[in-house]
């Protein structure tokens, strides 16, 4: 079977913080590979809410991908989260070039919330990661994660994952977070086998 997967897509340094865990732990999962069936493409994006909704709108209408996993870091965790919808509405932080959706909102025209395709709590359920925990969530925080989260499944009609990884430290290095990534990417993927319809 061949899968075309755009992403992961990782965030560009952010805040306070100059070393954002999200790329670091892409570029290990790019090392890893995904298996020789899977195109496995990377981006880092700026926390800049028109890039990241410009670069995402390309995507998804240029490359068509079959699945786009993008990647953030949710530095008060200690855990992987999977995120199972993104809302439409309440982006009020301002990014690294001051700036926020206008209104606060994602797409005028677009549902308040949108699901993704992927079963996130059996996702959860199916794998182990020794060393780190991965958790459900139905909360991206509504910053840049959670708003490329909505534009992206807003324009694959659900086919996206979005995944929070914790800082990186001497017990969660990217190396571990990269071998997480690619177990649970690797189960998004079996869990798609059976209905996507693609010659084996």
């Amino acid at each position: 079977m061949y899968l075309h997967t755009l992403g992961p897509k990782g965030f560009g340094p952010y805040r306070n913080y100059l070393v954002n865990s999200s790329w670091e732990t892409v570029k290990e999962l790019a090392k890893l590979g995904l298996g020789d069936d899977v195109h496995l493409e990377i981006l880092e994006l700026p926390v800049v809410y028109a890039e990241v909704e410009k670069r995402i709108k390309k995507i998804w209408a240029e490359l068509q991908p079959k699945l786009a996993v993008h990647v953030g870091m949710m530095a008060s965790s200690k855990v992987i989260a999977l995120e199972q919808c993104g809302r439409r509405t309440g982006y009020t932080d301002r990014d690294l070039r001051g700036a926020y959706p206008h209104e606060g909102c994602c797409l005028l025209e677009g549902p308040e919330r949108i699901e993704s395709t992927i079963n996130t709590r059996s996702v959860c359920k199916n794998i182990s990661c020794p060393g780190v925990d991965v958790i459900y969530s139905r909360d991206a925080g509504r910053y840049l994660c959670e708003y490329a989260y909505y534009i992206s499944l807003y324009n694959g009609n659900g086919r996206a994952l979005f995944i929070h990884v914790p800082q990186l430290t001497q017990t969660l290095s990217a190396e571990k977070l990269g071998q997480a990534l690619q177990k649970i990417i690797q189960e998004v993927l079996r869990q798609l086998e059976p209905t996507s319809g693609l010659p084996k």
